[in-house]
């Protein structure tokens, strides 16, 4: 799968429709607390909304910003092999779609021999090193959006508490033809299909 023109470029509709709305960059001040997720790792319940005495989480901030298109073949090449700091490393197993503030990349992971892009794991590499399969397909990525979580979020708090945002939800409900998981779900699951994939980087890396 490579990318051979500017068609190709063309994010998939339901994350050009989450780019359209974007991610909460902070929780707003009128809005109910958010309790810290570490605070909650023991708490294994697929519902992970605060509801004690009537209340409800503020939409937590989320770390990512969709790119308006897939990151192009000469760009893809320049991060990865300066992420990698291999000149040789092939870039051509990703197809990067967003970024968190510091410059971390989520990216579909191209491993699923002759399978479309819905159906390919994606991944994120962050800027310090950060490594992780967020999600196994396009549609569990779409739920784990929908939960409140992002691609850093995913590998670095995976067991952020469920803040499931109305909007994300109606795109994941639309377009991901799947039943629901919680954010949690979805990265046990990728981390469980691809538990190889931080190895695979590192043998990469010089």
């Amino acid at each position: 799968m490579t990318i051979e023109d500017d068609d190709d470029l063309a994010l998939p509709a339901a994350l050009a429709a989450i780019a359209a709305i974007g991610f909460p960059q902070e929780a707003g001040e009128d809005e109910p607390r958010e309790d810290d997720a570490d605070n909650n790792d023991t708490d294994n319940n697929d519902d992970d909304t605060d509801d004690d005495e009537g209340e409800t989480l503020a939409h937590p901030p989320v770390d990512f910003e969709l790119f308006e298109e897939f990151l192009d073949t000469d760009d893809t090449d320049d991060w990865f092999q300066g992420w990698t700091a291999n000149p040789d490393a092939d870039a051509g197993q990703f197809r990067v779609f967003g970024q968190t503030a510091d410059g971390g990349y989520a990216a579909f992971w191209l491993v699923r021999e002759d399978a479309p892009l819905a159906e390919q794991p994606i991944v994120f590499l962050g800027a310090d090193g950060e490594t992780g399969v967020v999600a196994c397909d396009l549609p569990s990525f779409l739920w784990l959006i929908a939960d409140g979580s992002g691609p850093y979020e995913a590998v670095e708090h995976p067991t952020r508490r469920s803040t499931p945002h109305p909007e994300f939800t109606a795109i994941a409900e639309k377009h991901a033809g799947t039943e629901r998981m919680t954010a949690r779900q979805v990265v046990a699951a990728a981390r469980d299909e691809f538990p190889d994939f931080e190895d695979t980087m590192v043998e990469l890396s010089r």
